[in-house]
């Protein structure tokens, strides 16, 4: 059976050696680079794509990822968003450092990072290692390795570009730093593998917004891995969304390393994309740390939106906390496994895991799996999770003050979108995306309907 499965998987791999071989022909980096992509192909070819079959993926079904024609973009061609584009995108018209990529590669017309603090890096990966080639050496692959992870492998093989952020000791961002992803593709199969590389030494500061969009619909697939290697006392606050075409998908890793002292909020907004995973490890290496990570869920049709993390406290006196909500509308699914493993060292460790689901129709499913493993005694950990329609009581109470019940639906379903949005530190993406969850939830019939679930 062993035998079986892994010449399945060889088979599977197949369309994907073949590209690499050509692309291995062709590639320019560091010479240090080639090695690890031939280890991401040669651990992608070993993994397979993941089944149903495995705990980790036993909810969310990648096949119709593994049937697409496999068209990675090695060249950036012309014809592609403007200026004008951009604008019109979420978080196009912040005033930040942006760096724009369309179809996976940096497009330095678009983009506007202007001027940094002395010392601090923002560049595309590509130029990082031409430009800082050690300096990106010393920390890559330091949180994302990709042995378990099939789709980090086929990452680390296949990357071809990035954002690079370098905050040195003491340094601080003071714009926030917008990384913007753009699909423009209308081809099936067509394929990006984005690698963002996050460095912040002791005592720097910096808001980062992550942002993956696209300009048609086509089921083309972005897989992509965020490192972010966080050192004493540092200060980040990172902002995903996602809003890809509701046809494409969207598999995502962010991989984190936080110091001594370190304070990392990070927020996942997800509403696009037929399929989406985002996997979070978070490894909590230092003492005195403090990890928020947020998520919100969007769905309707037959979307499927997928959360898994490990949030990994490995010394004492760290606090985590994770809150996420999901809103699912039609067929859709909301998938979220949570972990929280604290190590035999991790005393005084005090964590919190919730993950909520609200189902505004009667076909919507949510699969959730909260999990604590604890190895120390002296913790304070608790998780927690709920899935149903909206309480009955509260619409009671709302319209008991005179309150329509289309508008106590209303006030209660974007009171439910609003925990984790407010949550956000940023205020002018905050506003912004809570604007955008508003529009989103009007648009939608059920939110008025004065029958629940």
């Amino acid at each position: 059976m062993v035998q079986l499965t892994a010449d399945l998987a060889m088979k599977e791999a197949d369309q994907y050696l073949e590209t690499f071989e050509r692309f291995e022909a062709q590639a320019k980096q560091p010479a240090w680079v080639m090695p690890l992509r031939k280890a991401g192909i040669a651990r992608f070819a070993e993994l397979g794509f993941p089944t149903l079959k495995q705990e980790d993926w036993r909810f969310t079904n990648v096949a119709p990822i593994a049937k697409l024609p496999f068209r990675p973009v090695f060249r950036l061609a012309g014809g592609g968003p403007t200026r004008a584009t951009i604008a019109e995108l979420t978080f196009g018209r912040l005033a930040t450092s942006r760096l724009v990529f369309v179809n996976g590669h940096y497009a330095p017309e678009l983009s506007a990072p202007g001027p940094q603090p002395q010392g601090v890096v923002v560049s595309s990966l590509a130029a990082a290692l031409v430009d800082n080639p050690e300096l990106v050496k010393r920390h890559w692959g330091q949180c994302a390795q990709g042995e378990e992870n099939a789709f980090a492998a086929l990452n680390a093989a296949f990357f071809q570009d990035g954002g690079f952020i370098y905050l040195p000791a003491g340094r601080r961002a003071e714009a926030p730093i917008h990384l913007l992803f753009i699909s423009t593709t209308k081809e099936s199969g067509t394929t990006s593998h984005p690698r963002n590389l996050i460095v912040a030494e002791k005592g720097s500061q910096a808001t980062v917004l992550e942002s993956y969009v696209s300009t048609q619909d086509a089921s083309y697939f972005t897989n992509a891995v965020t490192e972010l290697v966080l050192g004493e006392e540092t200060m980040i606050e990172h902002c995903k969304f996602q809003d890809e075409s509701r046809i494409a998908y969207h598999i995502a890793a962010m991989h984190a390393r936080l110091g001594w002292g370190c304070n990392l909020i990070s927020h996942s907004i997800a509403t696009g994309a037929r399929l989406s995973r985002n996997t979070i490890r978070t490894a909590l290496a230092g003492e005195r740390v403090e990890c928020i990570l947020n998520g919100l869920y969007l769905t309707h049709g037959d979307q499927l939106a997928d959360h898994h993390m490990v949030v990994e406290h490995a010394q004492p006196h760290c606090n985590s906390h994770e809150y996420y909500n999901g809103i699912l509308d039609g067929k859709s699914k909301g998938v979220f496994h949570g972990r929280i493993l604290v190590r035999p060292a991790a005393q005084k460790t005090d964590a919190k895991q919730t993950n909520k689901n609200l189902l505004l129709s009667d076909d919507a499913t949510a699969d959730t799996k909260p999990q604590l493993e604890i190895y120390a005694d002296d913790v304070k950990c608790t998780h927690g999770a709920t899935i149903g329609q909206l309480n009955e009581e509260s619409i009671f109470y709302l319209r008991a003050r005179g309150i329509g019940a289309e508008t106590a639906r209303r006030m209660l379903i974007h009171a439910f979108a609003g925990e984790i949005i407010e949550r956000i530190r940023y205020a002018p993406a905050r506003e912004e995306l809570d604007k955008l969850v508003w529009a989103r939830l009007e648009q939608n019939p059920r939110v008025g309907e004065k029958k629940s679930v």
